[in-house]
């Protein structure tokens, strides 16, 4: 197990790293956000769970498919409320096919789990919230605790909350507040990886 998720935390260091300089894309932002008012206008119903919430959206298919893998739908769907920052599928994409393959089989599972419960954190936290306590945590940023026991830290880059993992990987958070009726969903343009 600690071997794949080395070898899982270097390919998508590799990949990440190669991406880590580019400038924020707005086009993305700006579709990632249409998404989300899409979804906040839709007053005809109450927000499903995180999990419904994320099978509504078409950019969240790879992410859906990992939850189902890992068998982590009950538990997204349960009482929380949790916080998710959501890959996206092209955060997915930035992850090496083979690896992503290996992780989605049965004897990736554990891993997976691992990865995924990365991105969750107990409590829903909206944006606003997130973004005080970057600013009052200073230089170093904002740790959070996440589900798996690892820590993401939290700082703000050119007017973004950016999330930086375990290992060093930085996601960017392109949507935010996305309301589930067990918690909130922020999008993020990269999988982070558990040390």
């Amino acid at each position: 197990m600690n071997k794949l998720a080395i070898a899982l935390a270097s390919a998508a260091s590799l990949a990440i790293a190669a991406c880590a300089e580019e400038p924020a894309d707005n086009s993305a932002m700006d579709t990632d956000a249409a998404a989300a008012d899409q979804m906040a206008n839709d007053t005809t119903t109450e927000p499903g769970t995180i999990v419904e919430v994320a099978q509504g959206n078409p950019d969240f298919s790879m992410l859906v498919s990992a939850v189902t893998a890992a068998d982590l739908g009950s538990t997204l769907s349960g009482d929380g409320p949790y916080t998710v920052f959501a890959p996206t599928n092209a955060a997915f994409e930035k992850v090496p096919k083979a690896t992503r393959d290996e992780l989605l089989s049965p004897a990736g599972k554990s891993d997976l789990t691992g990865i995924l419960t990365y991105h969750v954190v107990e409590g829903a936290t909206p944006a606003s919230e997130l973004t005080q306590a970057i600013e009052g945590a200073g230089e170093d940023g904002y740790e959070i605790t996440t589900v798996n026991g690892a820590k993401l830290t939290a700082t703000m880059e050119g007017g973004n909350v950016v999330l930086t993992d375990a290992v060093g990987n930085k996601a960017t958070v392109t949507m935010t507040d996305v309301e589930a009726s067990n918690g909130v969903i922020h999008a993020i343009d990269t999988v982070m990886m558990p040390s």
